[in-house]
C-alpha cells in the first residue's frame, strides 16, 4: 500500500499545473455551483413547493450548508487515514445522487433534507481540495494556488446563475437539479481519471478516538491558525448573507430582473480578477500585507454602505459599486486566511482543513442566515451585516499577530510566510 500511494504522490507531482489546478478548482466549485445555480429558480421553486414567506426560500441554501458542516468532520480524518481519492468519490456519489433525487422532491421538506444530504457528500470536496494542496505545497506557495483556484472556482458564480437562468425559460426549477448532477458528473470522472493520490505515505495516521483528539488538539491549540479560521468565518458569514439575499435584493430592491444574473456575474468576475493579482502579488508582498490591508478597506467601504443606508435608500450605482469594491478586496481575503491559518498543519492537512472547513462553514451559516433572515426590503441589514463582520474580523487578527498587522513572518531557507504557536 506504502508503496502504491508513494507512486501515487510521485505522479500527482508531475500532474501539469493548470490541470491539477483546474481539477482542485472545479471540486471546489460543484459547492458554488449548487448554490448559485439555484438563486434565480428559489421564487419559482417557493411558488411551486408552496412557501409562501420569502424569506423561507432561503432556506434551501442554508440547509445545503449545514449537511456540509455535519460531515467536514469526519472528511479529514478519513482522507488522513485512507488517501484523499476514496473518501472524496464517496463525498461526490453523495452528492450526484442527491441532486438528482432532488429534481424529484415532492415537497419543500423533502427537498430541504435532500439538500441536506447532498451538502454532506460536498463536505468531501471542501476538505479534500484544500488538503491536496497542501499536501504539494506550502506558505505563500499555496497562497498563490489557493489564489489561481479561487480565480477558477469564480467562473462558476459567473456563468451559474446565467445557466439557471437559462434552464428556467426552456425547462422548470427541477432541471436546474439534473443540470447540476450533470455537472458534477463531469467534474468527477476528471478527476477518477487524471488525478492521483497526492497524501504523502509517513503522514498516514490511525483512524481511533486517540489520533482524532489528537489532531484536533494540534489544530485547536494553534493560535494563528484558530485566529485566522475564525477571521475567515466570520468575514464568509457575509458573503452567505448576501447570497441568501442576492435575489431579493437585485429584483425585490432594485428590480432587475432577468438582469439579475448579469450583475451577479460582473461582481463574480471581479472576484476572479482580484484572485488573479493575489496570485501575481503574494510572492512579493507577502500574505499578510495584501490580506490585512483588504481587510481594512473591506471595513471602510462596509462603513460607509452602511452609513449611506441609514440616510436613506441607496441608488442602485451606489450601491453595485461599494458592493463590488468589497467583494474585490475579498479576493485578497479568503485565499490568503485560509493558507496562513494552514501553513503550520501540513502533517494533518486533512484533519485541518476538516475542523476548518467545519468552522467556516457552520459559523458562516449561522451568521449568513442571520443577515439574511433580517431582510426588510431594504440594504441595511446587509450593509450592517458586512460592516460587522469586517470589525469582527479585524479583531481576530489582532488577536493572531499580538496587535500588530502588516508584519511579514519569513522564511529565508522556503521564501514562506511561517507561523508560530
Amino acid at each position: 500500500m506504502d508503496q502504491q500511494s508513494s507512486t501515487s504522490t510521485q505522479l500527482a507531482f508531475s500532474l501539469p499545473r493548470w490541470e491539477f489546478i483546474t481539477i482542485c478548482a472545479g471540486l471546489m466549485a460543484l459547492n458554488a455551483l449548487a448554490i448559485d445555480i439555484m438563486l434565480p429558480g428559489l421564487q419559482q421553486i417557493g411558488e411551486s413547493l408552496g412557501v409562501a414567506d420569502e424569506n423561507h426560500r432561503q432556506l434551501i441554501i442554508p440547509t445545503y450548508f449545514l449537511g456540509m458542516a455535519a460531515a467536514l468532520l469526519f472528511y479529514g480524518p478519513l482522507s488522513d487515514r485512507f488517501g484523499r481519492r476514496k473518501p472524496l468519490f464517496v463525498g461526490l456519489a453523495i452528492y450526484i445522487v442527491a441532486a438528482t433525487v432532488a429534481a424529484f422532491a415532492p415537497s419543500f421538506e423533502v427537498l430541504l433534507a435532500l439538500r441536506f444530504i447532498q451538502g454532506i457528500g460536498a463536505a468531501s470536496t471542501r476538505v479534500i481540495a484544500v488538503s491536496i494542496v497542501r499536501d504539494r505545497f506550502g506558505g505563500r506557495a499555496m497562497a498563490e494556488v489557493m489564489s489561481l483556484i479561487f480565480m477558477v472556482f469564480m467562473i462558476i458564480p459567473v456563468i451559474a446563475p446565467s445557466l439557471g437562468q437559462i434552464v428556467l425559460l426552456v425547462g422548470e426549477w427541477h432541471e436546474i437539479f439534473l443540470v447540476m448532477a450533470g455537472i458534477a458528473l463531469a467534474i468527477t470522472l476528471w478527476a477518477y481519471i487524471r488525478m492521483p493520490e497526492t497524501q504523502h505515505p509517513e503522514d498516514r495516521r490511525a483512524i481511533n478516538l486517540g489520533s482524532i483528539f489528537q489532531g484536533f488538539g494540534i489544530v485547536l491549540s494553534n493560535r494563528m491558525s484558530v485566529c485566522y479560521t475564525l477571521a475567515s468565518t466570520i468575514v464568509f458569514g457575509a458573503l452567505f448573507g448576501f447570497i441568501n439575499s442576492a435575489q431579493q435584493v437585485y429584483v425585490g430592491i432594485y428590480g432587475l430582473g432577468v438582469w439579475f444574473p448579469v450583475v451577479f456575474a460582473c461582481v463574480a468576475g471581479l472576484m476572479a480578477v482580484s484572485s488573479f493579482l493575489n496570485s501575481r502579488l503574494v510572492g512579493k508582498l507577502g500574505m499578510r500585507r495584501l490580506s490585512h490591508a483588504a481587510l481594512l478597506g473591506f471595513l471602510t467601504l462596509s462603513a460607509i454602505w452602511f452609513l449611506w443606508s441609514l440616510t436613506g435608500p441607496v441608488p442602485f450605482p451606489v450601491f453595485v459599486t461599494l458592493f463590488a469594491a468589497a467583494m474585490f478586496l475579498f479576493g485578497w481575503i479568503g485565499s490568503n486566511f485560509n493558507a496562513i491559518s494552514m501553513e503550520p498543519l501540513g502533517h494533518i492537512a486533512g484533519t485541518a482543513a476538516s475542523i476548518q472547513g467545519f468552522i467556516q462553514t457552520l459559523g458562516g451559516v449561522i451568521i449568513g442566515t442571520a443577515i439574511g433572515q433580517s431582510f426588510d426590503g431594504t440594504v441595511t441589514p446587509l450593509a450592517a451585516g458586512f460592516c460587522g463582520v469586517a470589525g469582527l474580523g479585524l479583531v481576530m487578527v489582532l488577536i493572531a499577530e499580538r496587535g500588530k498587522l502588516f508584519r511579514p513572518h519569513h522564511d529565508p531557507k522556503h521564501g514562506v510566510d511561517t507561523i508560530g504557536h
